[in-house]
């Protein structure tokens, strides 16, 4: 954050050449200027992942056009994230009348106390300034919401002072004018009772409040933006028609358009690296993230779960940090110093994956596993058969039908596990070719192990195998 102007009074505000500009001008200017600059587009909304072609454009041409803006997309689609990097787009600093309520041009103040205190001071009026980091506020539509907590209120206790009621100074401000020259954000807006929507129609139409019906007229200077699930989604209530007709811009939301973009979402917010804070070194293979992924592309798709409601990308960011620690907490009951994630480790995403996932039948308590559980099988089958032919393993599986079985988990050393490979004819070296073709280290024994209960674990998920669970040990066999 650098330092503010030197300017500290309405006249030295004029002598260094201070234009008032209205805050979506000032957006405007902001963003002409990132376009013509090197790489442009390219910096807007830096870490954003998979709308560069299809949703900043919108944003772009919403904000060129001076609209306001809603959001519109399922749950877990960076809608509120790139709500929270609006203000980056402001200027850095903004100079205010000091001592108003609310944040006044020093030139063209709109409340009577703003005036007055100009009036009075004239050149030598105090000028504070704002950083844009305090020009956003934020508010989570839920049903207690009121119009008192959006545009304000009468004090009584001021009034009782003897001030009028239709006087500016006996009312208590809301959210909404305190963030004059700024940005406010409404989350989740059909969540709003529609009459507190109809009570945004004149702040977005005329840019003025009135309160209590009071003939009070502040011009607001605020661009307004909102997120919503779609209206088939959320079952407890919906943006009012009016409403959405005084919104600018309705600018469409989507999930990750290919497993690619989806897995490197999943790599900068996933909290992966454990080894700072006490934990063990943990290496996620390629595969893996590409199971994970495709866990939640085929949950988009499955006709058990409502995509009405979608399937957020928390859940795969939710999965991928329960897949650490499963490994994590190997290595450290095991004594080892490192630990490569394996499928086995996906038996606990279940947890992770609850509540993210809205069945369209759900019957009993189980029901939900169940579905996890199927899901999951689904996604290591498409992930293997990318990598690898099933039917060159099958000399592998045949010799489980003479009662071999073969002992797996997080009892059994990574060491031991590469050990008992050698049990199964074949089983060895064939992990070691899938690790090269996975791009492992062939001379890694948990490369190695990773990369034979992979295959394992396909032989099973596709009826070649099967595996039981005794007294908490599991087992692979026919």
């Amino acid at each position: 954050m650098s330092q503010p102007p030197a300017a500290r009074t309405v006249g030295q505000l004029k002598a260094a050449g201070y234009r008032p500009m209205s805050v979506k001008e000032e957006l405007r200017k902001n963003v002409i200027a990132h376009l013509k600059a090197d790489g442009g587009a390219e910096k807007l909304f830096p870490g954003i992942v998979g709308y560069r072609e299809t949703v900043i454009p919108q944003i772009v041409h919403a904000i060129l056009s001076k609209h306001d803006m809603l959001f519109l997309g399922l749950r877990g689609q960076a809608k509120t994230r790139i709500l929270r990097m609006l203000p980056e787009l402001l200027d850095e600093w903004m100079p205010v009348l000091a001592g108003t309520e609310i944040n006044d041009d020093p030139l063209h103040p709109i409340t009577s106390a703003g005036r007055q205190l100009l009036a009075e001071q004239g050149d030598e009026a105090p000028v504070e300034w704002v950083h844009r980091s305090t020009r956003y506020h934020e508010k989570l539509a839920t049903p207690d919401v009121t119009i008192a907590d959006l545009i304000g209120e009468i004090d009584l206790i001021k009034h009782a002072q003897g001030r009028y009621l239709s006087d500016e100074s006996t009312m208590h401000f809301g959210l909404i004018p305190r963030t004059n020259r700024g940005i406010f954000a409404i989350n989740e807006l059909p969540d709003l009772a529609p009459k507190i929507q109809v009570g945004l129609f004149n702040v977005l139409e005329e840019r003025d409040i009135q309160i209590r019906g009071y003939p009070i007229r502040l011009n607001l200077d605020v661009c307004m933006v909102f997120s919503a699930n779609p209206e088939d989604y959320t079952n407890r209530g919906r943006i009012v028609t009016p409403l959405k007709d005084r919104i600018g811009s309705v600018i469409r939301t989507h999930y990750p358009q290919n497993a690619a973009e989806g897995i490197e979402i999943v790599k900068e917010n996933a909290w992966l690296e454990r080894a700072a804070d006490g934990g063990v070194q943990v290496l996620v293979p390629a595969y893996m993230h590409e199971i994970i992924e495709e866990f939640v592309r085929q949950a988009r798709n499955s006709p058990h779960i409502n995509q009405a409601s979608g399937v957020s990308v928390r859940c795969s960011i939710a999965n991928a940090e329960n897949l650490v620690s499963s490994a994590e907490r190997r290595a450290i009951l095991q004594g080892e110093s490192r630990a490569v994630t394996r499928v086995d480790d996906l038996a606990f995403i279940h947890a992770s994956s609850r509540g993210k996932l809205e069945l369209m039948l759900a019957e009993g308590d189980t029901a939900e596993d169940k579905l996890i559980t199927a899901i999951l099988g689904e996604a290591i089958k498409a992930v293997f058969d990318r990598h690898a032919e099933l039917s060159a393993y099958d000399e592998i599986a045949l010799q489980f039908k003479g009662g071999l079985t073969l002992q797996v988990g997080d009892e059994v050393p990574t060491q031991t596990l590469l050990e008992n490979y050698t049990h199964v004819k074949g089983l060895r070296k064939a992990a070691e070719e899938l690790a090269k073709e996975l791009g492992l280290e062939v001379k890694d024994v948990a490369s190695v192990v990773s990369a034979g209960e992979f295959l394992l674990e396909s032989l099973y998920v596709n009826n070649r195998l099967s595996k039981a669970t005794i007294r908490g040990k599991t087992f692979f066999r026919k």
